[in-house]
Protein backbone atom coordinates (compact mmCIF):
# COMPACT_ATOMS: atom_id res chain seq x y z
CA UNK A 1 0.00 0.00 0.00
CA UNK A 2 2.86 2.49 0.84
CA UNK A 3 5.13 1.23 -1.92
CA UNK A 4 8.11 0.08 -0.23
CA UNK A 5 7.64 -3.19 -2.54
CA UNK A 6 7.68 -1.48 -5.67
CA UNK A 7 11.16 -1.78 -7.61
CA UNK A 8 11.71 2.32 -7.53
CA UNK A 9 10.20 4.14 -4.64
CA UNK A 10 7.88 6.87 -5.38
CA UNK A 11 8.43 6.58 -9.42
CA UNK A 12 12.01 7.05 -8.84
CA UNK A 13 14.60 5.18 -10.10
CA UNK A 14 15.89 4.39 -6.78
CA UNK A 15 15.20 1.66 -4.51
CA UNK A 16 13.91 1.83 -0.34
CA UNK A 17 17.07 1.18 0.78
CA UNK A 18 18.67 4.09 -1.51
CA UNK A 19 16.28 6.49 -0.70
CA UNK A 20 17.14 5.99 2.73
CA UNK A 21 20.48 6.89 2.32
CA UNK A 22 19.43 10.19 1.04
CA UNK A 23 16.89 10.73 4.04
CA UNK A 24 20.07 9.94 6.37
CA UNK A 25 22.61 12.14 4.65
CA UNK A 26 20.14 15.09 3.69
CA UNK A 27 18.75 15.24 7.38
CA UNK A 28 23.01 15.21 8.71
CA UNK A 29 24.25 17.13 6.47
CA UNK A 30 27.33 15.11 6.18
CA UNK A 31 27.95 11.81 7.38
CA UNK A 32 31.23 9.73 7.81
CA UNK A 33 30.43 6.50 5.32
CA UNK A 34 30.93 4.28 8.52
CA UNK A 35 28.49 5.94 10.68
CA UNK A 36 26.28 5.78 7.67
CA UNK A 37 26.68 1.87 7.39
CA UNK A 38 25.88 1.65 11.49
CA UNK A 39 23.04 4.13 11.35
CA UNK A 40 21.38 1.86 8.70
CA UNK A 41 22.56 -1.82 9.42
CA UNK A 42 23.73 -2.29 6.04
CA UNK A 43 26.62 -3.93 4.49
CA UNK A 44 29.77 -2.39 3.77
CA UNK A 45 30.28 -3.28 -0.18
CA UNK A 46 26.92 -2.51 -0.42
CA UNK A 47 26.43 0.81 0.52
CA UNK A 48 29.84 1.17 -1.23
CA UNK A 49 28.01 0.60 -4.11
CA UNK A 50 25.34 2.79 -3.55
CA UNK A 51 26.84 5.97 -3.06
CA UNK A 52 29.03 5.03 -6.16
CA UNK A 53 26.00 5.26 -7.91
CA UNK A 54 25.19 8.54 -6.27
CA UNK A 55 28.37 10.15 -7.17
CA UNK A 56 28.34 8.92 -10.68
CA UNK A 57 24.45 10.11 -10.79
CA UNK A 58 25.68 13.49 -9.53
CA UNK A 59 24.03 13.49 -6.53
CA UNK A 60 26.38 13.31 -4.18
CA UNK A 61 30.47 14.57 -3.19
CA UNK A 62 32.95 12.63 -0.96
CA UNK A 63 35.62 13.87 0.98
CA UNK A 64 38.41 12.39 3.40
CA UNK A 65 38.35 13.50 6.64
CA UNK A 66 40.55 16.16 7.96
CA UNK A 67 40.39 14.11 11.07
CA UNK A 68 40.90 10.71 10.19
CA UNK A 69 42.28 10.50 6.51
CA UNK A 70 40.71 6.72 6.44
CA UNK A 71 37.71 8.05 6.96
CA UNK A 72 35.30 9.72 4.05
CA UNK A 73 32.01 11.85 4.71
CA UNK A 74 29.48 12.00 2.25
CA UNK A 75 27.14 14.50 1.50
CA UNK A 76 24.41 15.86 -0.94
CA UNK A 77 25.38 17.69 -3.76
CA UNK A 78 22.91 20.72 -5.27
CA UNK A 79 21.38 18.12 -7.42
CA UNK A 80 21.18 15.36 -4.70
CA UNK A 81 19.29 18.00 -2.63
CA UNK A 82 16.50 19.12 -5.36
CA UNK A 83 16.26 15.05 -6.21
CA UNK A 84 15.84 14.39 -2.55
CA UNK A 85 13.30 17.43 -1.88
CA UNK A 86 11.44 16.34 -5.06
CA UNK A 87 11.07 12.75 -3.29
CA UNK A 88 9.91 13.91 -0.14
CA UNK A 89 6.73 16.24 -1.23
CA UNK A 90 6.02 13.01 -3.33
CA UNK A 91 5.94 11.10 0.07
CA UNK A 92 4.31 13.78 1.51
CA UNK A 93 1.47 13.93 -1.11
CA UNK A 94 1.57 10.25 -1.02
CA UNK A 95 0.58 10.21 2.19
CA UNK A 96 -2.00 12.73 1.88
CA UNK A 97 -3.68 10.76 -0.61
CA UNK A 98 -3.96 7.72 1.73
CA UNK A 99 -5.31 9.81 4.48
CA UNK A 100 -7.38 12.17 2.72
CA UNK A 101 -9.94 8.73 1.84
CA UNK A 102 -10.29 8.41 6.10
CA UNK A 103 -12.86 11.01 8.49
CA UNK A 104 -11.31 12.84 10.82
CA UNK A 105 -11.87 10.41 13.74
CA UNK A 106 -10.36 7.19 12.29
CA UNK A 107 -7.01 9.62 11.11
CA UNK A 108 -7.02 10.30 14.94
CA UNK A 109 -7.10 6.44 15.68
CA UNK A 110 -4.90 5.10 12.65
CA UNK A 111 -1.96 8.13 14.47
CA UNK A 112 -3.02 6.74 17.86
CA UNK A 113 -2.64 3.36 16.78
CA UNK A 114 0.96 4.34 15.45
CA UNK A 115 1.85 5.73 18.43
CA UNK A 116 0.79 2.59 19.81
CA UNK A 117 3.20 0.35 17.61
CA UNK A 118 5.90 2.09 18.06
CA UNK A 119 6.05 2.85 21.87
CA UNK A 120 5.17 -1.26 22.04
CA UNK A 121 8.31 -2.12 19.63
CA UNK A 122 10.56 -0.30 22.15
CA UNK A 123 11.34 2.97 19.73
CA UNK A 124 14.08 4.62 21.69
CA UNK A 125 12.67 8.02 20.45
CA UNK A 126 9.24 7.17 22.56
CA UNK A 127 11.60 6.20 26.10
CA UNK A 128 10.13 7.43 29.12
CA UNK A 129 7.66 8.70 27.77
CA UNK A 130 4.01 8.81 26.01
CA UNK A 131 3.35 9.85 23.17
CA UNK A 132 0.05 12.13 22.88
CA UNK A 133 -2.44 13.41 20.32
CA UNK A 134 -3.86 17.18 20.15
CA UNK A 135 -7.20 17.91 18.28
CA UNK A 136 -10.59 19.77 18.62
CA UNK A 137 -13.49 18.93 20.32
CA UNK A 138 -16.07 16.59 19.26
CA UNK A 139 -19.33 15.56 19.99
CA UNK A 140 -19.34 14.03 23.53
CA UNK A 141 -16.17 15.84 24.95
CA UNK A 142 -17.96 18.37 26.66
CA UNK A 143 -19.74 16.41 28.37
CA UNK A 144 -16.07 14.19 29.40
CA UNK A 145 -14.77 17.87 30.26
CA UNK A 146 -17.65 18.32 32.85
CA UNK A 147 -17.32 15.16 34.58
CA UNK A 148 -13.44 14.53 34.70
CA UNK A 149 -13.35 18.32 36.36
CA UNK A 150 -16.18 17.44 38.68
CA UNK A 151 -14.57 13.73 39.42
CA UNK A 152 -10.68 15.02 40.16
CA UNK A 153 -11.32 17.97 41.98
CA UNK A 154 -13.60 16.61 44.30
CA UNK A 155 -11.12 14.19 44.62
CA UNK A 156 -8.35 16.29 44.99
CA UNK A 157 -9.36 19.18 46.52
CA UNK A 158 -12.46 18.29 48.18
CA UNK A 159 -14.81 20.78 45.57
CA UNK A 160 -18.34 19.57 45.43
CA UNK A 161 -21.13 20.23 43.19
CA UNK A 162 -21.10 24.00 42.65
CA UNK A 163 -17.91 23.15 41.18
CA UNK A 164 -19.76 20.74 38.83
CA UNK A 165 -22.36 23.14 37.66
CA UNK A 166 -19.92 25.88 37.09
CA UNK A 167 -18.12 23.71 34.72
CA UNK A 168 -21.04 22.73 32.90
CA UNK A 169 -22.15 26.23 32.66
CA UNK A 170 -18.85 27.02 31.04
CA UNK A 171 -19.38 24.07 28.59
CA UNK A 172 -22.96 25.85 27.70
CA UNK A 173 -21.77 28.97 26.97
CA UNK A 174 -19.08 27.69 24.47
CA UNK A 175 -19.24 28.49 21.12
CA UNK A 176 -17.65 27.21 18.31
CA UNK A 177 -17.91 30.35 16.36
CA UNK A 178 -15.64 32.32 18.55
CA UNK A 179 -14.17 29.92 20.80
CA UNK A 180 -11.77 26.86 20.70
CA UNK A 181 -10.90 23.77 22.24
CA UNK A 182 -8.13 21.46 22.68
CA UNK A 183 -8.62 18.05 23.53
CA UNK A 184 -5.19 15.65 24.46
CA UNK A 185 -5.55 12.01 23.37
CA UNK A 186 -3.02 9.14 25.13
CA UNK A 187 -3.47 6.11 22.91
CA UNK A 188 -6.88 6.92 22.00
CA UNK A 189 -8.27 7.86 25.29
CA UNK A 190 -8.52 11.43 26.48
CA UNK A 191 -6.34 13.01 28.70
CA UNK A 192 -6.52 16.63 29.16
CA UNK A 193 -8.17 19.38 27.64
CA UNK A 194 -8.17 23.47 27.56
CA UNK A 195 -10.65 26.18 25.60
CA UNK A 196 -10.05 29.64 24.93
CA UNK A 197 -13.13 32.05 25.00
CA UNK A 198 -13.29 35.06 23.54
CA UNK A 199 -14.26 37.89 26.47
CA UNK A 200 -14.10 40.77 23.77
CA UNK A 201 -12.35 42.24 20.97
CA UNK A 202 -9.26 42.80 22.83
CA UNK A 203 -9.38 40.14 25.19
CA UNK A 204 -9.51 36.25 25.09
CA UNK A 205 -9.34 33.70 28.17
CA UNK A 206 -8.46 30.31 28.54
CA UNK A 207 -10.61 28.19 30.28
CA UNK A 208 -10.96 24.69 32.02
CA UNK A 209 -7.10 23.36 31.86
CA UNK A 210 -7.27 20.07 32.71
CA UNK A 211 -4.51 17.25 32.73
CA UNK A 212 -5.33 13.50 34.15
CA UNK A 213 -3.31 12.49 36.63
CA UNK A 214 -1.87 9.77 34.56
CA UNK A 215 -0.89 11.97 31.86
CA UNK A 216 1.10 14.56 34.24
CA UNK A 217 4.59 15.39 33.48
CA UNK A 218 4.64 14.79 30.27
CA UNK A 219 4.75 18.52 29.48
CA UNK A 220 0.83 18.01 28.10
CA UNK A 221 -0.19 21.33 30.12
CA UNK A 222 2.08 23.19 28.55
CA UNK A 223 1.31 22.28 25.11
CA UNK A 224 -2.20 23.11 25.68
CA UNK A 225 -1.44 26.37 27.10
CA UNK A 226 0.37 27.04 23.84
CA UNK A 227 -2.13 26.37 21.63
CA UNK A 228 -4.85 28.50 23.77
CA UNK A 229 -2.14 31.41 23.07
CA UNK A 230 -1.39 30.85 19.73
CA UNK A 231 -4.94 30.65 19.06
CA UNK A 232 -5.71 34.18 20.73
CA UNK A 233 -3.12 35.88 19.24
CA UNK A 234 -4.54 34.62 15.87
CA UNK A 235 -7.89 35.70 16.17
CA UNK A 236 -6.26 39.18 16.71
CA UNK A 237 -6.69 39.12 20.73
CA UNK A 238 -3.96 42.07 22.28
CA UNK A 239 -4.56 40.35 25.74
CA UNK A 240 -5.56 36.70 27.65
CA UNK A 241 -6.47 36.29 30.85
CA UNK A 242 -7.48 33.50 33.67
CA UNK A 243 -9.04 32.36 36.18
CA UNK A 244 -7.63 30.05 38.65
CA UNK A 245 -7.32 29.71 42.46
CA UNK A 246 -3.92 29.33 44.55
CA UNK A 247 -4.25 25.77 45.50
CA UNK A 248 -3.44 24.84 41.62
CA UNK A 249 0.14 24.82 42.35
CA UNK A 250 0.82 22.86 39.02
CA UNK A 251 -1.26 24.58 37.04
CA UNK A 252 0.24 28.06 38.26
CA UNK A 253 3.70 26.68 37.13
CA UNK A 254 2.20 26.15 33.71
CA UNK A 255 1.03 29.48 33.83
CA UNK A 256 3.85 31.69 34.99
CA UNK A 257 6.18 29.74 32.68
CA UNK A 258 4.07 30.55 29.47
CA UNK A 259 4.72 34.59 30.75
CA UNK A 260 1.16 34.94 32.80
CA UNK A 261 1.00 37.49 36.04
CA UNK A 262 -1.11 37.82 38.55
CA UNK A 263 -3.37 40.75 38.56
CA UNK A 264 -5.81 40.18 40.82
CA UNK A 265 -6.93 37.93 44.14
CA UNK A 266 -9.78 37.62 46.93
CA UNK A 267 -11.23 35.26 48.99
CA UNK A 268 -13.75 32.99 48.07
CA UNK A 269 -15.61 29.48 49.16
CA UNK A 270 -15.98 26.47 47.56
CA UNK A 271 -17.89 23.86 48.83
CA UNK A 272 -17.60 25.16 52.33
CA UNK A 273 -13.69 25.41 52.14
CA UNK A 274 -11.89 28.63 51.62
CA UNK A 275 -9.96 29.59 48.47
CA UNK A 276 -8.57 32.31 46.98
CA UNK A 277 -9.85 32.92 43.49
CA UNK A 278 -7.15 34.66 41.37
CA UNK A 279 -6.89 36.18 37.94
CA UNK A 280 -4.09 36.16 35.85
CA UNK A 281 -3.44 37.86 32.55
CA UNK A 282 -0.78 38.46 29.90
CA UNK A 283 -0.05 40.67 26.52
CA UNK A 284 0.20 38.87 23.37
Amino acid sequence: MIGVLQAGMLDSPYSLTEVRVLFEISHAGELETGGLRVLLDVDAGYLSRILGRFEADGLVTRRRSPQDARKQLVRLSALGGATFAQLDRQSAAETERLLAALPGDDQDRLLAGMAAIRRLLGDPALEGRKPYLIRAPRTGDLGWVVQRHAALYAAEYGWGMDFEKTVAGICAAFDPGHDAGWIAEIDGERAGCVFCVRRDEETAQLRMLLVEPSARGLGLGRRLVEECLAHAAGRGHKRIMLWTRDTLVSARRIYLAAGFELESEEPGVENGRPVTEQIWSRSL
